[in-house]
């Protein structure tokens, strides 16, 4: 199997259609409100209604209520859950889709990543003040001390980068600024090549 590619933060109906003509295999919509690529339910089902089968869609969250998340879970029609945040287990856990727990890691972090019982991981670099979207890469050196058969690995992946990571065959990669113009709004070329350059892995 290739490597899975999934397109996040995804705000524009467009984007989300140019992302599955190349080939993504998930979409991310963002339920943040303090991001830039903060979704309504209302614009989200937008985007939602845009989406075929062919892909994924994963519903991001940081800290949320599991009311809030429950109310966009069943909205939507989200196949996936991503916690991006400070989330205890209990939060992870007895949700009728799979979930992906995003972890931060430090340098000093190797070998494998507990998932507390979650179904995947993002594995992101981490940031005392931010959750996600530092634009910080994890080296490919470090990368390759952690398990990332379960893991979508994330952090300032360009279309120019991108084949490094997957050349390490973790179960995905995962890019949100890295294939825009501007926050929020996918630049289609760029959304063309990180696809094409993550699925040449073998």
């Amino acid at each position: 199997m290739t490597v899975q590619v999934k397109i996040c933060g995804v705000t524009r109906a467009d984007d989300a259609v140019a992302s599955i003509d190349a080939g993504a295999d998930f979409i991310g919509l963002n339920f943040f409100a303090p991001s830039p690529r903060y979704l309504s339910i209302d614009r989200a089902r937008v985007v939602r209604d845009a989406i075929t089968s062919r892909v994924k869609v994963v519903g991001v969250f940081v800290n949320a209520t599991r009311d809030y998340v429950d109310e966009r879970l069943r909205a939507l029609s989200l196949d996936l859950l991503q916690f991006s945040g400070d989330e205890d287990t209990a939060m992870l856990t007895a949700w009728p889709v799979p979930v992906i727990a995003a972890c931060r890691v430090k340098l000093s972090e190797t070998g494998r990543i507990g998932t507390r019982g979650a179904d995947f991981i993002l594995v992101d670099a981490f940031d005392a003040k931010l959750y996600g979207g530092t634009g910080s890469r994890i080296s490919i050196a470090h990368l390759r001390s952690l398990d990332t058969s379960r893991a979508f690995i994330a952090g300032g992946l360009t279309p120019d980068n991108v084949a490094d990571v997957a050349a390490l065959l973790p179960y995905g990669v995962d890019c949100a600024s890295g294939v825009e113009s501007s926050p929020g709004i996918k630049d289609h070329a760029k959304v063309r090549s990180f696809v094409a350059n993550a699925k040449r892995a073998r």
